[in-house]
């Protein structure tokens, strides 16, 4: 499977199950096919004119296409827009296409759900977090519950070796677009 492009951060969305309706005569039944249709706050509409939330930002941007597929195999829509305050690190589709061959691809399989969940958690962390913010620290806590170090080389900011390279406020939090996708340390 080839992905042009990919993105960002948790919950799995309610599951779906198969609806089993008797006739009137109680011998034979019929079942309604199963529903693909996802639920939760992640997928209702934004109010026009309204500031969008961390989800919203990535779908909305033409340089978040495979942060958005990442966040959608690993079904963690929800987690983007169900809590709050949120700093959302997004890698740029660029930063995906820099990992080495196949990984993308593998990544989103579903048999590697746990691990791209837990990937995209790496990229999350609590609390609605500037720049200015960032820069006094020299480590933030994930929602993977692994730490990310912070670096100032050279007078710039580097999150877990990554760049900032634009911030964009959200209702629930703040996006910061980075240009590498950050992997959680092993243990």
């Amino acid at each position: 499977m080839k992905l042009n492009k990919l993105i960002i951060f948790t919950i799995i969305t309610c599951g779906m199950s198969a609806c089993t309706s008797s006739s009137d005569s109680g011998n034979s039944s019929s079942t309604t096919p199963e529903s693909t249709e996802r639920t939760g706050q992640a997928f209702i509409e934004a109010e026009e004119g309204g500031t969008p939330n961390c989800l919203q930002i990535a779908l909305g941007s033409p340089d978040h296409k495979t942060l958005v597929a990442a966040v959608q195999a690993a079904q963690v829509e929800n987690a983007l827009v169900n809590v709050g305050p949120l700093t959302v690190f997004a890698p740029t589709d660029a930063a995906f296409a820099a990992l080495p061959e196949g990984t993308v691809e593998n990544l989103v399989k579903p048999e590697n759900k746990a691990v791209l969940a837990d990937i995209l958690k790496y990229h999350v962390t609590p609390g609605n977090l500037s720049t200015d913010i960032i820069t006094k620290l020299k480590k933030l806590g994930q929602a993977n519950d692994k730490d990310l170090q912070i670096e100032v080389v050279d007078g710039k900011l580097m999150i877990g070796g990554a760049n900032i390279i634009a911030s964009v406020k959200a209702s629930n939090g703040i996006v910061h677009v980075i240009d590498k996708v950050l992997l959680p340390p092993t243990e």
